[in-house]
């Protein structure tokens, strides 16, 4: 009976303290979109108070994605460092029970927000990201390179595919070119893999400026540079100060497909093996498939760190635990930038490295907790 009453006391802390974390960080991430994209409209007269509403709530669960993961480490290292510093572990320790049996609840958490994190980067806030994107393309924010936008494979042009790795107004970075068979196209009623037309030509540019002639209906595409590669001879191609015109086939903005990040994991499945019949280089949505499917672990190797963290630090106050929830998350999130910077190197196994925080944050965890019991 003593050891459940600590456990719900304790749990009860923590329950609180990711509930306002989470609050916060929540507010805080989503406080750059509202300012910049739906206070504009609002301002501008372009939205009524329910689309702005509406813009808030599609925000939410994205936002979400981010926020449990760092509100659960921040709420283990203010209640642990307090739990601490209050000298409430010792008198624990000597009423016979040790730390790991005394945050059994807390790892149970950690499981079972790691099930919410993974329906919300696998399908929820997927979803919620292309409603609201789509929401502003009706409200008429996009621009004319919204045909080409980033992180997305498009297929639009006849006899191209084409990967995006950044966009930035009319300048694109990290250009991929397919060239497929002109003489075998794909058809709508398509049987099997061998009605897929072949990749015969890839070409790369690190830049990319893109126009949009209205008159002709064609999207130029100005490359500096250009690396290129015959798959039939393995000869290679390219050039400097080459321009790919391809046939605008415009479409209406809210019926364009969706990028990559704005897939669920059951999509990116489909898109994964449909390219990889057609001889694409699918690690940008390998990329995308172990990325969601790994931060959604991020909730146990946090909670699995801030513990023993939290119990060290012997700090009451909440400004040394947000700033040390900040250092570890700066160093997590490094590991996915690095990773998504790479998806158009596959050379460099860019979505094993999205693996790397975790493998490290959880056995760090671990080893931490082991040794702050044993010292107990």
């Amino acid at each position: 009976m003593r050891v459940r009453t600590l456990h719900l006391y304790l749990l009860r802390q923590v329950l609180a303290a990711v509930l306002l974390t989470v609050a916060v960080f929540t507010f805080v991430l989503m406080l750059g979109n509202v300012l910049r994209e739906i206070l504009g409209l609002l301002v501008n007269r372009q939205a009524t108070l329910g689309i702005v509403a509406q813009a808030i709530v599609l925000l939410v669960p994205f936002v979400l994605v981010f926020a449990l993961p760092m509100g659960m480490l921040t709420a283990t290292l203010l209640v642990f460092g307090r739990f601490s510093a209050d000298q409430e572990l010792t008198a624990v320790r000597a009423g016979g029970v040790s730390l790991v049996a005394l945050v059994t609840p807390i790892l149970l958490l950690s499981l079972v927000l790691t099930g919410v994190s993974g329906w919300f980067n696998l399908d929820l806030a997927p979803r919620c990201r292309l409603a609201y994107k789509r929401l502003f393309y009706r409200l008429g924010v996009a621009g004319s390179t919204g045909l080409l936008a980033e992180n997305q494979f498009i297929k639009q042009f006849p006899g191209y595919i084409l990967y995006v790795g950044s966009a930035s107004g009319d300048l694109l970075r990290n250009l991929v070119v397919y060239q497929m068979e002109t003489n075998a196209p794909a058809t709508n009623g398509a049987s099997g893999p061998a009605d897929l037309p072949k990749v015969t030509m890839i070409l790369t540019a690190p830049e990319a400026v893109v126009s949009l002639d209205v008159t002709q209906q064609v999207v130029r595409l100005h490359m500096s540079e250009v690396e290129g590669v015959y798959l039939d001879s393995w000869q290679p191609g390219g050039g400097k100060d080459q321009i790919l015109e391809l046939p605008a086939r415009l479409t209406q903005p809210d019926r364009r497909p969706p990028r990559l990040k704005e897939m669920t994991f059951q999509q990116l499945m489909t898109e994964y093996y449909e390219y990889r019949r057609r001889g694409v280089d699918v690690t940008p949505v390998a990329v995308q498939m172990h990325r969601q499917v790994a931060f959604s672990f991020a909730c146990i190797g946090f909670t699995l760190v801030g513990i023993p963290l939290g119990v060290r630090a012997h700090r009451r106050e909440t400004s040394a635990g947000v700033g040390i929830a900040l250092l570890l998350v700066t160093l997590y999130y490094g590991f996915i930038i690095l990773g998504q910077a790479w998806e158009t190197r596959p050379e460099y196994h860019p979505q094993l490295i999205l693996w790397v925080p975790n493998l490290l944050f959880q056995c760090v965890g671990g080893f931490l907790l082991w040794r702050v019991n044993r010292q107990g």
